[in-house]
This record gives structure tokens, sequence and C-alpha cells, in this order.
């Protein structure tokens, strides 16, 4: 009701959509509370007066509000000071030629199928298609709460092993693809960027995107000077939308360095040993000679990697995240007891 709320249109609506995730999250508990006390009641009547058709629905209601309960105490975990905010979700080809361009796509497409099923918006703001199949590169913003808590879990390197149908014998091939998700930080901390620090180049927009594609030079390549991080974005239909995204996803990388730098200073400072195996594979794919998709870092594997592919990721970001919870719980309790 602040007389000038709505004088700053951006900070408004963040404040808004804060809002109402924030009224839908008390919303839920409440109406799990009412369940729970509805169902309480109804119990303590067939205690007195039995009802075996009753007692079935009672029973038949039980198992839904424990599962979802359950995912809601699991997001509870998601406490970490980003975690509720959007995530932008980078893919880079590794090594593997067009199987790993291929393998590239392959997960674009599961992360984008992976979002749609949590209902979380998606907008890909980067594509770089490959020569002769799949993609070099994309960036795409996944738009939804707790989206980067969530996939903060698939930061790595990610390895299929498949025969592959690139190679005209039909021969095995093992291919890299190399996952970066950062928060969308714009508006949330000062990130300061100085006019002169960044050079832009603008060139015509390739792929999808209407008339304007191939006629106008609408696409835009933004490079930081002082450290040499580059961004680009032709999704937009104008340069100066382009530009904003680029520079909104500058800031994301430019936050993204300041937060390494910061964990490996506290990591020196405590004397912990700095992970010398950045990079290597955290899962594996294998289709061939048989099915399984295994997480290095928790165990949690599945054979069916169709339904994987396909977005269902969710018991592996779980277990990770879990065992992040665990590992907190642990030095807790270690320090709290000397």
């Amino acid at each position: 009701m602040a007389p000038d709320f709505w004088s700053d249109n951006r900070q408004a609506q963040a404040h808004m959509q804060q809002l109402t995730a924030l009224r839908e999250e008390v919303t839920t508990w409440e109406q799990i509370a009412t369940q729970l006390k509805d169902l309480h009641e109804l119990s303590k009547m067939l205690e007195e007066e039995p009802d075996n058709d009753m007692q079935e629905e009672v029973a038949s209601a039980i198992p839904p509000l424990e599962e979802q309960i359950g995912k809601l105490e699991f997001a509870l975990m998601l406490s970490g000071e980003h975690d509720a905010k959007n995530a932008i979700l980078s893919i880079h080809a590794g090594s593997g030629g067009v199987d790993a361009q291929d393998w590239a796509e392959m997960l674009l497409r599961m992360y984008l199928r992976w979002a749609e099923q949590h209902r979380f918006r998606t907008q890909i703001y980067d594509y770089s298609e490959g020569e002769e199949a799949g993609v070099k590169s994309a960036t795409v913003e996944i738009e939804g709460r707790y989206a980067y808590g969530y996939l903060r879990s698939e930061i790595g390197t990610h390895r299929l092993i498949r025969l592959s149908p690139f190679d005209a014998a039909h021969r095995r091939h093992t291919s890299f693809a190399k996952i970066e998700v950062m928060p969308d930080i714009e508006d949330t901390i000062e990130i300061s960027i100085r006019p002169e620090d960044i050079e832009v180049d603008t060139y015509r927009a390739t792929g999808a995107g209407g008339q304007h594609v191939n006629k106008t030079d609408s696409a835009v390549r933004m490079r930081h000077i002082p450290t040499g991080i580059v961004v680009t974005c032709q999704n937009e239909r104008s340069q100066i939308q382009n530009r904003e995204v680029a520079l909104k996803l500058l800031k994301a990388r430019l936050f993204e360095l300041e937060q390494k730098k910061r964990e490996e200073e506290a990591a020196r400072l405590k004397g912990e040993n700095v992970q010398a195996d950045f990079g290597t594979q955290i899962r594996s794919v294998i289709v061939h000679p048989y099915n399984i998709v295994k997480d290095h870092r928790t165990n949690q594997e599945t054979s069916d990697t169709t339904g994987y592919l396909a977005g269902d990721v969710d018991a592996f970001i779980y277990a990770y995240l879990q065992e992040q919870a665990s590992g907190v719980e642990s030095a807790i309790t270690a320090d709290s007891n000397p």
C-alpha cells in the first residue's frame, strides 16, 4: 500500500512474485493441516462407529498426503542464499566431436523436459549449432521457485557411452558435456560493470526466429575486458533486447566468478584441500553394452536411461541434495560435540 510502491516497476514486480510464491507456500501447508485435522476427526469417529467403506477412504487419503509432505520437507533443505532463485543453465559440448555435440543437445532437451514437468518456464538465450549435428553450446533460463536450488546439483561434466550413430562402423564412443548453473541474481546484488570495460559486437542471428533472422545484426556478443568473460544472445527480436539479456548473463557470470573466489579463499583459510579432479564426470549415462545412469558422487543409479533422458532427473537431484544436507548436519553435530 506504499504510495511509491509502483514507482520502480521492476522492483515492484519482484516483490509481487515473492509475495505470490510465499502465499502459495503458506496456503499449501494450511491445506495439508486442514486435511490432517479432518482425517484425525474421521478416525476418532470410526473408533466409535466402524465403517469399512469410510476406513478405506481414510486409508487411501494418507499416502498422497505423506508423499506431498515428504516433498515439502525436502524443499526445506533448500535454504541456500540463492536456492529459491531462477537458474541460468549452460551446456557446452566437450571432447568427443560430433557425438559430444549431439550429447549436449540431448542434455538440453532433457533439462527442458525436466523443467516442463515441474511447470517451470524456460527461455533459450543462446544456441550455437554444431556443424553436423547437435549443439556446441546453449544457455537457457529456467524460471521457477527453487530452480537454482535443484539444478546446482547438475554442475559438472556428464559422460555418455553409446554406439555412435555418426560412426559408419557403429563403434562405441564416449562423449562429454559440461553443465554450468548460475542463479539469476539480477537486481539482488550489486555487480558494478563500467561501460569502458565492455566490448560489444553485433552479428546476424542464425536459426529459427522470424523474418529478421539473417537480415539485421540483432545478435549480440559481449566481452568483459578485465576478466575475458564472453556472453552471447541472439534469441530476442531486437538488438536492444539482446543487449539487455547479454548484460544479465554477464552479471550472472561475474557473480559466479566472485563466488568461486570467495569459496577458494574460505577453503584456503580453513586449511581445506581444493578438489584436484574438477572437470571429471559427475555422472555417466551408458546405453551400450547395458543401460545404466550412475552418479559418481552419490552412487545413485537407474537402469531406465530412456526415462532419465526424458527428464526424470529428480532422483539424482534429491540424492545429491540429501547428501549435502547430511554433510552439513554432520558438521554441525561435530562442532557442537567437540
